[in-house]
């Protein structure tokens, strides 16, 4: 399938919905079954084609008639996992489809003897040396193949898998980018290329072919790096082009917003996803991930029970099962079902952070730093697995290291404002109260999750002594929680009150302290105090009463009482 076939854009869904019959048909013949899977979701979603427009058979040369018999035979074995005895049957073989088979059988059966040797000597904390045996073999083969020119496209895809296997990832990328352009419409390319891009940089310095598929890609690559506005503005392209009725494209969506944190959106994408695939096991461990910050036990069950029934033994189905116990506080059991997720999949990258997340709720920080470890291996772009990390050093009292991972965690996520509440924190402990004033400053910025940032940098501030930069920030700490109704929630408003009464009477402001002092007597752990400054209150003010301001009206009404005092000027700290 050459490019001058690929229309590069959407104008031709015909056209498309072909070239990926094609694609399909290509993929299931060598065995690749999640790009042929993948390729069939996709172009299910598109409209049934004609008897006339279906695609021709691909070409059939003398050297695929002359080892038709062989090839018929191996894949039969490899389809049944007997990948050494598939490749010994195959030796020899002239075709480019039977080379490849016979080399991907060698490559998964070196896998399949490491797997087994892993799951069989070795916990799934342990480091362990185990290697693929083949790969050195494999390369410098596939490489003497490479420098005469002599592989085809699938045979290129799999000399990255091999190249990025044994860490030489300059050049895995190198043979990625020519496997894509020997054949665009090959997913498992893209998806291998998408696992060594670490920034926008550098997937703006790629060569990639300018085919529709490439807009999957980016996509995919935006929603990776964290880029979610770019990715669903993307993938709304995509359903305005035809696709609307992908699950691929529906899921991607949830997984966006669920990185966005908007976990309403994300939760009923997954119900409608769950209603038009009800069998569907892929991303639903993202799912679950959703219903355990929510908190949500009767839902999680439910997923949890009928995922049983469908695959128990599939990897997203052990990672649910320990969410479940996981929300059940049974860390054990959790941890012990992610130990199952890792023994099916090595490289779950959510098993390795959940499984951290598990192993730091039972106070072992040493299995929990371990298995953030192995997260980061096989994702260094997981900045959960990064801020875990810190978290874990900040509970072995090592704000240095601290600093390091909660930094790491900030570039993957620079406009989420844990990392810099954290980053903050990390730096207040280090004496850097300027570095930590931007931190806070910044996180309340960017909007603030967990209403946290104003506290601590007007806590900092009152550390400071900088009493009316200190007011400031709980002034605007007490409007934010007022306003968004979790004042008789949230512990620390009786904190800023009490702080505001106090600042109020020293400025001589005794109308506006007198309504801090009454605020605070609404909370039992300011009540006392609360009740002692209106005493004092009493005995200090003046026989003529000026008139009482609304105090908690928004900042850009001019009677709020913080403009009589010289206000904080906030943009000297912001980065």
């Amino acid at each position: 399938m050459k490019m001058a076939a690929l229309c590069n854009d959407f104008g031709d869904l015909v056209q498309i919905k072909k070239q990926l019959i094609s694609v399909i048909s290509l993929c299931k013949e060598r065995g690749l079954l999640h790009s042929a899977k993948w390729a069939s979701e996709l172009a299910f979603s598109l409209e049934p084609l004609s008897k006339e427009d279906l695609p021709p058979a691909a070409p059939f040369t003398e050297d695929d008639a002359q080892d038709l018999d062989a090839l018929t035979l191996a894949k039969s074995y490899f389809d049944l996992k007997e990948y050494d005895r598939a490749a010994y049957f195959l030796k020899g073989c002239c075709s480019q489809k039977a080379y490849f088979l016979y080399m991907y059988s060698r490559y998964l059966s070196g896998e399949k003897k490491k797997d087994d040797e892993t799951v069989d000597s070795l916990g799934p904390l342990e480091k362990g040396q185990v290697r693929n045996e083949a790969l050195r073999e494999l390369r410098v083969e596939l490489s003497k193949k490479h420098s005469a020119g002599e592989l085809d496209s699938f045979t290129l895809y799999l000399y990255g898998v091999v190249l990025r296997k044994l860490d030489l990832l300059k050049e895995a990328v190198k043979v990625f980018v020519e496997a894509i352009h020997a054949l665009p419409l090959h997913w498992g390319a893209w998806l291998e290329l998408s696992n060594l891009v670490t920034n926008i940089e550098m997937l703006k310095s790629l060569s990639l072919p300018d085919c529709w598929i490439k807009d999957f890609f980016m996509a995919h690559m935006y929603t990776e790096l964290q880029m979610i506005k770019e990715a669903l503005q993307k993938y709304q392209n995509l359903i305005e082009a035809g696709f609307s009725k992908s699950t691929y494209i529906i899921s991607q969506i949830a997984v966006a917003h669920h990185n966005f944190r908007d976990i309403d959106q994300a939760l009923a994408l997954f119900n409608e996803l769950r209603e038009q695939d009800p069998y569907r096991i892929d991303n639903m461990d993202t799912f679950s991930n959703l219903l355990y910050v929510r908190s949500m036990k009767p839902e999680l069950s439910y997923l949890a029970h009928n995922l049983v029934e469908i695959d128990k033994y599939r990897v997203e189905t052990c990672c649910v099962i320990g969410n479940y116990y996981s929300l059940r506080s049974q860390h054990e059991k959790a941890a012990l079902y992610f130990q199952r997720a890792l023994k099916l999949n090595p490289r779950c990258l959510g098993a390795w952070t959940l499984m951290g997340h598990e192993y730091m709720e039972m106070k072992n920080t040493s299995a929990a730093i371990q298995a953030y470890r192995h997260a980061i291996e096989v994702n260094k772009r997981d900045y959960r697995a990064w801020y875990g990390l810190g978290q874990t050093y900040e509970i072995l009292k090592m704000p240095f290291y601290c600093l390091y991972y909660y930094r790491k965690a900030h570039q993957l996520r620079p406009s989420d404002s844990r990392m810099l509440v954290a980053l903050g924190e990390s730096y207040e402990k280090l004496s850097q109260q300027v570095e930590a004033k931007k931190c806070y400053w910044r996180a309340y910025s960017v909007g603030d999750v967990e209403k946290m940032a104003l506290l601590k940098l007007a806590k900092l501030h009152e550390q400071l002594n900088e009493s009316d930069d200190a007011a400031q920030c709980y002034m605007r700490y007490i409007q934010d929680i007022f306003s968004c109704g979790e004042q008789l929630e949230h512990a620390e408003v009786s904190t800023a009150l009490r702080y505001m009464g106090q600042y109020y009477f020293k400025n001589k402001l005794y109308n506006e302290a007198s309504i801090c002092a009454q605020r605070c007597c609404d909370y039992n752990d300011a009540r006392e105090e609360g009740k002692a400054l209106l005493r004092q209150i009493s005995q200090v003010r003046d026989q003529i009463e000026t008139p009482s301001a609304d105090l908690f009206a928004p900042l850009s009404n001019n009677n709020t009482p913080v403009r009589r005092v010289s206000p904080l000027n906030l943009i000297s700290f912001t980065p």
